[in-house]
């Protein structure tokens, strides 16, 4: 067994209690393992005794495939048990429900229940829209993984300083409800969580039932305990009864599904419960450089709380590589164009699309950057949510703007700004309100219809004559220029939906205060660990890059807009004294000022004559065949990109290459036209 010291230490580790606290990238699948084929092979336990849960099939299926290869995932005929926690307790449910329940019927819900709590909201007076359905539906989720009930719900709500999705009294009413419905006179409906309520129960309350379990299972191991919740805990308490055979495998540094009632409490104060455990870190990361590890490193260092562990530092085995890299851009519009501009050049120098990742904190921040990457023909995948065109809001907010078109009462002079007051309004009644609202849907909502709403002020900065007819048809064109998805393409995806995967080259964008962290974590009634939880996830997102790490953010949404911060976590590695005393070995050596306008006019003051004469050349032309083209100026070259040629002022497509923003496509495109318009210059 290739296995490092601390690896070995958890695999020979005595039969009993083992908490195993693995930093990302240590080897921790390979580690658990070991250490079930070690517990087989020594005779201290029957494969068909372990149970090794985790929280996704797919880790559950990684887990079966490596116990199989070892030799020991199926000996003769008995199986060591790789599954999730609802997994394995709708199996034991489906043996033990004639014992304790006799022959009342049941069965499983899922897709269902968008239609009982529906049922449930409408008749108990609550909004019953698909948006607040959803927000029920996972409103209802937590509070039975809290082991909550529709009379502690309340309570519990107050003590956990959860921010419910409406008022307390109506998810009360509608929870109740919610659980008469389910009991049906043909039948019990269980949902997922009802799994784990019930079998939990049955161990509890049922001795015949106890101890049958507890004779078949002895050994249990339990992957990403950090996000375990109370529920699966109770399950797991059962399972185990006053027996201590128990590993427990997490980081802490990792736990970023508290909003789901996910508890690190039980991982961190495990050593608590069982004085004599095993404890053992893991800290070799054999996934990052070891720039990246130490960028990680900077940002869990400065976390705070009971939950984080901040000396829980990380050493890179791989060798050394690329420093990771925070760019600074005026606007999200530029922040997106560059970013595609790199992953062009990426692709260039030979790196497969499959292994780079553009992570954010939002999905609604998905479709600039799906847009940039459309424009060079890069193919892409969203993984956890659908494209940003096909969103159900998208749709609504189209088909609205689609009516305006239709209207022949519009003022002839509805173009410019007068157009987005237009687009703002139609926007209003679908929830683009002034204010971020509450709840997770509408939050998704708004996010969306923001960015719609900043792109389509974006548009009309590129044209200032621009009529709802022509937006309109940008917009589908934008819309049915959407890749179909394909087997290999740049990932985009929230952190959330990253967590567990890595990528060679990682972008993490959107990095500004409001964002990451989330506007809604400084609420007087957050949790208090709520802040501490976005540092984790920007942590979880440096930590999916193996070799290349970039960080970003724009200064404004769009061109001329309001001022935002940067990201306060950067400061842990790019501190504010060190940007101003030295040049940090974090900083983007393109750094600009906030402002585009004032920006572009200090740039151009510094040129020379001749260089200013063809900066201007060259927006005339890019001008014309945006215009030929009938797209916006900024698709065939943005500002930054001109003014980098006329500083420059190629002479070849060799030269003329490696101005950043200029990949193939667009070389071939317009290579030659703008060398004609730089030598015409001389």
């Amino acid at each position: 067994m290739q296995l490092d010291d601390e690896q070995q230490l958890a695999v020979l580790a005595p039969r009993g209690p083992v908490c195993i606290l693995a930093g990302a990238g240590t080897g921790k699948t390979r580690t658990i393992t070991h250490r079930i084929w070690r517990l087989i092979q020594d005779g201290q336990v029957n494969p068909q005794q372990v149970l090794a849960v985790t929280f996704t099939k797919r880790a559950a299926g990684e887990m079966q495939e490596r116990l199989a290869a070892m030799g020991v995932g199926n000996v003769g005929g008995r199986q060591v048990q790789a599954s999730t926690f609802h997994s394995a307790a709708l199996r034991q449910l489906r043996y033990f429900w004639p014992q304790f329940m006799g022959a009342m019927p049941w069965q499983v819900i899922d897709r269902d229940r968008f239609g009982i709590v529906a049922r449930a909201a409408e008749q108990s007076g609550a909004d019953s829209s698909k948006e607040s359905i959803r927000d029920l539906l996972a409103e209802i989720d937590w509070a039975k993984s809290e082991i909550l009930d529709a009379e502690s719900y309340a309570a519990g709500v107050e003590k956990l300083r959860r921010e419910p999705p409406t008022d307390v009294a109506t998810v009360v009413r509608v929870l109740k409800r919610y659980e008469e419905l389910k009991r049906q006179p043909q039948g019990m409906l269980l949902d997922f969580n009802d799994l784990l309520l019930f079998m939990s129960a049955a161990i509890e309350e049922f001795p015949g039932i106890r101890e049958e379990f507890q004779s078949s299972y002895r050994s249990f191991v339990v992957d990403e305990y950090q996000d375990v919740t109370p529920l699966q805990q109770r399950l797991l308490d059962a399972w185990l009864g006053e027996r201590d055979d128990l590993t427990v495998v997490g980081d802490p540094n990792q736990t970023i599904y508290s909003f789901n009632g996910a508890s690190p409490e039980f991982l961190v104060n495990f050593h608590k419960r069982f004085p004599d455990a095993t404890v053992v870190n893991l800290i070799r990361d054999y996934r990052s450089t070891p720039e990246i590890v130490d960028c990680a490193n900077k940002i869990i260092s400065a976390a705070q709380g009971n939950v984080s562990q901040p000396s829980m530092q990380l050493q890179g085995q791989q060798p050394r590589g690329a420093q990771p890299v925070i760019r600074h851009y005026t606007d999200d519009f530029q922040e997106a164009e560059e970013v595609a501009a790199a992953i062009a050049q990426d692709l260039q120098q030979g790196q497969e699309p499959e292994n780079i990742a553009i992570l954010y904190r939002t999905n609604a921040q998905s479709a600039l950057f799906e847009q940039a990457l459309e424009e060079r023909s890069i193919p892409y995948l969203v993984r956890g949510g659908e494209g940003f065109f096909n969103r159900e809001e998208i749709q609504k907010a189209f088909r609205a703007l689609d009516r305006l078109g239709r209207r022949d009462d519009l003022p002839p002079e509805a173009v410019g700004s007068k157009l987005e007051v237009l687009v703002k309004a139609a926007l209003k009644p679908l929830g683009l309100t002034e204010e971020e609202p509450t709840g997770m849907q509408a939050r998704n909502r708004w996010q969306s219809l923001v960015a719609l709403q900043t792109l389509v002020e974006e548009l009309v900065a590129v044209d200032e004559n621009l009529t709802l007819s022509r937006l309109l048809t940008e917009l589908h064109r934008r819309a049915d220029n959407r890749q179909p998805p394909t087997t290999k393409g740049v990932t985009l995806a929230s952190i959330h939906a990253a967590k567990g995967l890595e990528w060679d080259n990682v972008y993490l964008v959107g990095l500004v205060e409001g964002t990451l962290p989330i506007r809604h974590v400084f609420a007087d009634n957050a949790a208090p660990d709520a802040l501490e939880e976005e540092r984790r996830l920007l942590y979880v997102g440096a930590t999916r890059a193996r070799y290349q790490l970039t960080l970003t953010w724009g200064a404004a949404r769009r061109a001329g807009g309001k001022e935002r911060k940067r990201c306060r976590f950067l400061d842990a590695i790019d501190p504010p004294q060190q940007r101003t005393a030295q040049k940090s070995p974090f900083a983007d050596t393109r750094e600009r000022p906030k402002q585009r306008k004032r920006w572009k006019r200090e740039i151009l003051e510094d040129m020379s004559y001749r260089q200013q004469e063809l900066f201007e050349a060259l927006v005339a032309w890019r001008k014309t065949t945006a215009a030929d083209m009938g797209k916006p100026a900024f698709v065939v070259f943005t500002d930054a990109i001109l003014l980098q040629i006329a500083a420059e002022s190629p002479s070849s497509l060799v030269e003329l290459s490696t101005v950043r923003g200029v990949g193939q496509a667009k070389l071939e495109r317009y290579g030659t036209a703008v060398l004609e318009i730089v030598q015409a210059s001389y």
